[in-house]
């Protein structure tokens, strides 16, 4: 029975939980999900500091200005003043030093000049109250939430956890995802092919999509269509990983020892699916009985492997890792041209390219090559377009798109900024 693809992927996310939460280096944190909220243990800065390059002084001493006050001291940034500033005393100071005890302002240099004497600094405006002090805690406040339970960390987190002297956060574990070619037919390689044999393509575009989102990729090679081969590569990754990914003999052939087997020794979870998309529309989930580790069966095809990935790996493993949103956000775009499709029921996933138009909206068109053996238009595509079962879009109609690779989303050649100074 034909399923809709909702179906298959409410099904395998309900048999999927997020992995244990685990303490990890700040430095190997990056894209891990926080596993418990973690809140500020001290100020930052922890002290008042000068936001610019210039004189810490009193306020009151610039009233009526141009004023002209004696230097009694320098402070770069690391080092700090050893006294009181009194009335009518400056003292010049660079970005980032601590602001003296007696001071409430700073004046940038390029405000002040030189005194005749050389002792004294002339400061040419009016200096406000706290003008260029970077408060104590004027980032993050002690006990300030940092970064809440469910958050992937990005780069700046992680500047403001080591702002806090953590070394440490705790975050749901990286997935390690185990990656297994199957069939007779695939051979690895650069020597010449010999009759009826083909380059595993599958193993390394499915490798490349769990580093692309962060995830620890475990090669598991080619595996024949052999029954005793299949159970070594499965017990292999019931070892090592958190979840496995098969592509190749999930249909409904004679030849699907791949099926048999998992079948076998997933003491009858597996679910065969045939779901109303193209291309992929074979799939399997389910877990191996003695691990409990997740099984994808993903199809042969090259584009087929790699759309299950994107519309039914993908959110699960997410969810893995602790995301709470798990499925790519989709755009609208306005089609370029005729996306013509007959209708057979099941919802099409084309390969296409979208950009940004000279008003800034989305807009879409088709790459050629859309059969599922053809890698070749998907590795030119930063989109898959959402073709409803009817007759498809005209151009000049809206679709739908899920953006693989929004960094690729282009505006005109000639509005793009020529160089640096055109920013």
């Amino acid at each position: 029975m034909v399923i809709p693809l909702a179906q298959a992927q409410s099904f395998v996310l309900e048999h999927v939980a997020p992995l244990p939460v685990v303490e990890t280096t700040i430095d190997e944190a990056l894209a891990c999900v926080v596993g418990r909220s973690v809140y500020a243990e001290t100020d930052v800065p922890s002290f008042a500091n000068s936001s610019m390059d210039g004189y810490a002084l009193r306020a009151s001493d610039t009233e009526g200005a141009p004023a002209t006050l004696r230097v009694v001291g320098s402070i770069s940034a690391g080092h700090v003043f050893d006294g009181t500033l009194e009335p009518g005393q400056a003292v010049r100071i660079m970005t980032g030093a601590p602001i003296p005890d007696g001071a409430d302002a700073v004046a940038m240099v390029e405000l002040c000049e030189p005194g005749d004497d050389g002792g004294t600094v002339v400061v040419t405006t009016e200096t406000p109250a706290g003008n260029f002090i970077r408060r104590r805690g004027h980032d993050v406040a002690t006990g300030q939430l940092l970064a809440e339970a469910g958050t992937p960390l990005r780069p700046a987190h992680l500047g403001v956890l080591a702002a806090q002297g953590f070394t440490t956060v705790p975050v749901h574990r990286r997935p390690r995802l185990g990656v297994l070619s199957t069939g007779d037919e695939l051979f690895v390689g650069d020597e010449p092919l010999a009759p009826g044999k083909i380059r595993d393509a599958n193993r390394h575009s499915l490798l490349g999509l769990i580093r692309q989102e962060g995830w620890e990729p475990v090669d598991l090679g080619v595996v024949r269509d052999d029954r005793e081969a299949l159970l070594d590569a499965f017990g292999r990754a019931g070892e090592s990983c958190d979840a496995l990914i098969t592509s190749g003999g999930v249909s409904v052939g004679d030849f699907d020892i791949v099926r048999i087997v998992l079948d076998d020794v997933s003491g009858d979870s597996m679910r065969w699916m045939q779901i109303a998309i193209r291309p992929a529309k074979p799939f399997a989930f389910g877990t191996l009985a003695n691990t409990n580790l997740p099984v994808f069966g993903l199809p042969g095809n090259p584009v087929s492997a790699m759309v299950s990935f994107e519309l039914l790996v993908r959110p699960a493993v997410r969810r893995m890792a602790g995301h709470a949103t798990v499925f790519r956000p989709s755009v609208c775009a306005t089609a370029t041209v005729d996306l013509a499709r007959s209708r057979d029921g099941r919802v099409h996933f084309v390969r296409g390219v979208v950009s940004l138009d000279r008003q800034g909206r989305y807009v879409a068109r088709p790459l050629e090559g859309q059969e599922s053996h053809q890698l070749r238009a998907m590795a030119s595509a930063n989109a898959l377009l959402i073709l409803p079962d009817g007759e498809g879009v005209g151009r000049g109609g809206s679709v739908r798109a899920l953006l693989s690779y929004p960094a690729d989303v282009a505006a005109p050649s000639d509005d793009l900024p020529t160089g640096e100074a055109d920013w």
